[in-house]
């Protein structure tokens, strides 16, 4: 069928966007660790086909997209071929300031016909701390330099007043701006690979509707063998003594899901507040693991409604800072969803629920150096067999920073990088041990550290045991999960992340 050759065709467009933005990346965080997303976006909005990427960027594309073109209709900024928008607002984009998106129009005959778009996580945009991401911000404007969508590229040539403001308020602009250009490079891939579909199979929009339609009956004949109802579940985060709740109403029906969080915490000041894109991501990834193989599209999306109420953990207003709430509250909302799954079907236990998110920077001979990087964990264990060691879970789908070009990069010592034997809950199937990371600086810098898990270890299900929680010392003292420090040259930082959870009583 036409439809299909399509739909399998534009899936190959987005991945071979992530391809050419990771080999013409400069920055380790995208080149190594590949912390970007790309999707096809047809002329309304919808998403046509994903490549598999970032699950917290991948979501937030249902939200972000539409909300980019509203602003821009509202804004009366119109697109011609050559075009292109950046953004990275969070209460636009979905995510957070460190996703720096880039959208531009696909036209074929002179008609618009859809969109290229992808996001990048830049190491550092710019606030007060390296890396960007701040554990104690209270506003966005103390994580970083908010950029509405505006043109980043006009009839093809670079928007130079855009790229001045970047170049004078990202810390690493050099990296940044080389990220930004291959940004650019992958959204030109794949409008030409785009035109080339309709060069050869004349006007493949009813073939996108087709695979969006397929996806949503697909998807929906796997929910309608589940058990309708309303399932609840609440799980925690921790915020300096405090656990804040977010509470869960699931329910299963014959025409979709709907995730209500009514009872969660309200906003808090401090960055764990995350934007609704980020928690319609964890909803949908949770969802999406367990219906199995299908089309990763607006027709598979479209039967998830999310209910947040406004001023909340999960739903801030503009200005609350949202920093963490990408990479550590994603984590929460996905496993609270696991769990009221859990009560229907079978799920595996919680895994390590952080990304264990570090940023480190300072002036090293005379340059300004910006570090950062996330660490995996355990993956919870299963109804069949133990889980996973050292793996990135859930939210996030980022390899790590290799040792060689973390140290050939920056000045930084790895001294232990192994398995955190035994971190895993036990039980019939235990949890996935998490991972031991340290390093030495080899210069006086500020470390950040924002990560969960430090006071209750992930969960476990049907009497398996919690895994063991996380753990970061700096010179052999305990610091919670999450602070900034001035750390001195020779200063040892050992990283410990969670194990999973186990699986059933052990015998």
């Amino acid at each position: 069928m036409k439809w299909e050759i399509v739909h399998k065709a534009t899936s190959f467009i987005a991945e071979e966007m992530g391809v050419s933005l990771k080999k013409s990346a400069l920055s380790p965080n995208i080149r190594e660790r590949m912390d970007h997303s790309c999707a096809i976006v047809n002329e309304e909005g919808k998403i046509v086909a994903q490549a598999e990427h970032i699950p917290v960027h991948l979501g937030s594309f249902k939200i972000g997209v539409l909300n980019v073109l509203n602003y821009l209709e509202r804004e009366g900024i119109e697109l011609e071929e050559g075009d292109s928008i950046i953004f990275n607002d969070p209460y636009i984009s979905g995510t957070h300031l460190n996703d720096v998106g880039v959208l531009s129009p696909i036209f074929y005959n002179g008609k618009l016909v859809g969109y290229a778009v992808n996001k990048a996580h830049h190491v550092d945009v710019g606030g007060p701390l390296p890396g960007s991401i701040n554990p104690t911000a209270k506003t966005i404007y103390e994580e970083g330099v908010v950029i509405p969508p505006v043109k980043l590229t006009r009839k093809g040539s670079l928007n130079d007043e855009i790229i001045k403001i970047i170049k004078e308020n990202f810390k690493v602009p050099d990296f940044s701006l080389g990220d930004i250009k291959a940004q650019i490079s992958a959204n030109k891939l794949g409008e030409e690979r785009v035109r080339q579909l309709f060069e050869k199979y004349g006007d493949i929009r009813q073939s996108w509707e087709e695979s969006i339609d397929y996806s949503r009956r697909l998807a929906l004949n796997v929910i309608n063998t589940w058990k309708k109802g309303e399932y609840e579940a609440e799980d925690y985060l921790e915020w300096g003594s405090s656990l804040l709740p977010i509470k869960i109403k699931l329910q299963i029906e014959e025409k979709g899901i709907i995730a209500d969080f009514e009872g969660t915490h309200k906003q808090i000041e401090g960055p764990l507040n995350a934007v609704l894109g980020v928690t319609y991501s964890a909803v949908s990834f949770a969802v999406r693991s367990m219906v199995g193989e299908v089309p990763t599209n607006d027709g598979f999306y479209s039967l998830i409604t999310v209910k947040a109420e406004e001023g909340s953990l999960v739903n801030p207003l503009k200005p609350a800072a949202v920093g963490g709430g990408n990479v550590e509250t994603s984590q929460r909302i996905a496993d609270v969803t696991f769990l009221a799954m859990s009560k229907f079907l079978k799920v595996p236990a919680a895994a390590s629920g952080t990304m264990m998110n570090i940023m480190m920077g300072s002036i090293y001979k005379g340059k300004y150096w910006s570090y950062y990087e996330t660490v995996g964990g355990g993956s919870g264990g299963r109804p069949c067999k133990d889980g996973v060691a050292a793996v990135q879970n859930n939210m996030t789908n980022t390899l790590n920073t290799p040792i060689e070009i973390a140290e050939r990069q920056y000045p930084i010592l790895f001294i232990e990088y192994r398995i955190r034997e035994g971190s895993g809950g036990n039980g019939l199937h235990k949890g996935g041990d998490g991972i031991i990371r340290g390093f030495k600086l080899l210069s006086k810098a500020k470390i950040s550290i924002l990560a969960d898990r430090f006071k209750i270890g992930p969960w476990g299900l049907e009497g398996g045991e919690r895994g063991k929680p996380g753990r970061v010392t700096i010179n052999g003292k305990d610091y919670p999960s999450k602070f900034t420090e001035e750390v001195n040259e020779g200063d040892v930082i050992i990283v410990e992340t969670p194990g999973g959870g186990g699986y059933g009583k052990a015998y």
